[in-house]
């Protein structure tokens, strides 16, 4: 049965800030961003079934509010996630939710903007969440892996479909078949992850990202984030016209026409996601 997230609201100087907890993921609403924080430190943040319901339930959330622009994922403790719970695998357990795979997301991202806020280790299906996600702000010391085939599996939650269209298909051949380990720099080198940072600041590095994704207009940012996913599934013969399906109803709406009045009154934009 799903967790329900139950929230707490209260006013900081101007800005509304909004916190949900669960027992295994920590949620925080504010300035139109939802950082997801998966809470189990003293399991590196494996991914049970509970977790995988929790992140879910948050981003439906993330989905489902007109005050929310983009997400954050993160692990707490100074980890990311080590992948799924492999106890909770020996009783029966699996970690996924129908219809959304591992984790809640990796089948079923969320519509609007995810980043990955990674500290220390990503590994397995926790490198499969980052995989998912759009955006990647690391660490320095940072560490990526998909190495199923170490322990007998297969790294089945989109790592070996979406390894080979972030960096070279030798270099995903190479990681994925080895279960070796990539460092940050050479991730960020072959343009898996977007920014660096010192050990201990990931989040505040994609807090700083997240931030100027929010300050554009939604219904731009969404319809965006759609083509984008899209176009590789479309032949050149149909491209114009599903990119036409997609946004040509953000060029009639009432925020293209307060981005071109913004910029002629030389103001900032008021956006009204309509």
């Amino acid at each position: 049965m799903r967790r329900r997230l139950t929230y707490r609201m209260f006013d900081r100087l101007t800005n509304r800030r909004e916190t949900g907890v669960s027992d295994e993921v920590l949620t925080e609403y504010t300035d139109g961003i939802a950082v997801l924080t998966i809470n189990r430190p003293e399991a590196r943040n494996a991914v049970n079934r509970a977790v995988a319901e929790a992140l879910a339930a948050a981003l439906d959330e993330l989905d489902g509010r007109d005050d929310l622009a983009v997400g954050v994922i993160t692990g707490s403790g100074g980890t990311f996630c080590s992948g799924m719970d492999l106890k909770a695998f020996l009783t029966g357990e699996r970690p996924t939710v129908d219809g959304r795979g591992f984790g809640g997301l990796t089948q079923a991202p969320p519509s609007k903007p995810l980043i990955a806020a990674v500290e220390g280790y990503a590994l397995a299906g926790g490198c499969e969440i980052v995989l998912a996600c759009d955006m990647v702000v690391a660490a320095e010391n940072a560490r990526f892996g998909i190495p199923e085939v170490t322990r007998g599996l297969v790294a089945a939650a989109g790592g070996l479909m979406r390894l080979p269209e972030r960096i070279p298909y030798q270099v995903a051949m190479e990681y994925a078949l080895t279960g070796a380990m990539m460092d940050a720099p050479r991730a960020h080198a072959l343009g898996l992850v977007n920014r660096l940072t010192p050990p201990g600041d990931a989040l505040d590095g994609a807090l700083t990202l997240a931030r100027a994704v929010a300050k554009n207009a939604p219904l731009a940012v969404r319809a965006t984030k759609k083509v984008i996913v899209s176009a590789s599934q479309w032949s050149a013969a149909e491209e114009w016209e599903r990119q036409g399906e997609i946004i040509g109803h953000v060029f009639t709406s009432q925020d293209a026409m307060e981005g071109a009045r913004a910029f002629a009154e030389k103001r900032a934009p008021n956006w009204q996601g309509r």
